[in-house]
């Protein structure tokens, strides 16, 4: 599969502090640029070229920065993102410009294709343990995504595991090789660890609510 590659248009930024709140209200987003062989430069993003962006790419894609005025473009990835807690909305963009020459980890997502057979025809039902694994690889190695192919769970309890995953040897996953992504289980199982989770958790609640009956009896008496 051909790696899909992203581009951003941004420009220097010349405001700063909370006079940003003036750009987010002409709905730009302040960002930083920043890496090790690079000095730190504040840009300001067209907020819905962004969004669009690292919406296909996520945190593990090297996206083609150009900053108006600039001849040289850059490979970043997005570092981090602030949100702001109210309204969810993005408010600040790290950009960071690895070393292309060494090795770094990104958190790549699990995507699920294909249908089991065990759930087609055996009623089972396909539950996914794992949605991402952090991998270590050079920048231009990274994946943007890794899919598993459920189509192979053809029993009832068949298994994939995190060996199994299909990825390229320039990449190592950061997680237990035998730790399982996906597997089909009978309905009947699901419902009875519900249950047995059920009854863990009563005892304990029980327990605390006589607990604090004691304590108001003891109160009642000293007063």
């Amino acid at each position: 599969m051909t790696k899909e590659e992203f581009f951003l248009r941004t420009k220097k930024r010349e405001i700063f502090g909370r006079k940003t709140k003036s750009l987010r209200a002409e709905n730009l987003l302040p960002a930083i640029l920043y890496g090790p062989k690079i000095k730190n430069t504040p840009l300001v993003l067209d907020y819905k070229s962004f969004v669009k962006v690292f919406r296909e790419a996520g945190e593990s894609s090297l996206i083609n920065l150009e900053i108006e005025g600039e001849k040289q473009k850059y490979l970043v990835l997005v570092h981090d993102i602030q949100k702001d807690p109210l309204t969810d909305r993005i408010i600040h963009v790290d950009l960071y410009q690895p070393d292309l020459t060494k090795k770094v980890t990104a958190w790549i997502p699990i995507k699920i294709i294909g249908e089991a057979p065990a759930v087609k025809n055996l009623g089972g039902v396909l539950v996914v343990n794992i949605d991402e694994v952090e991998v270590r690889a050079l920048p231009t190695n990274l994946p943007h995504e890794i899919e598993v192919d459920v189509s192979k769970l053809e029993n009832i309890h068949d298994e994939i595991l995190i060996k199994d995953l299909n990825i390229s040897k320039d990449v190592e996953i950061l997680k237990n090789p035998i730790e399982v992504v996906a597997t089909v289980v009978m309905p009947e199982k699901i419902e009875e660890e519900e249950i047995v989770e059920e009854e863990v958790k009563e005892p304990e609640v029980v327990g605390k609510k006589e607990e604090r009956e004691e304590e108001s009896k003891e109160e009642v008496k000293d007063s």
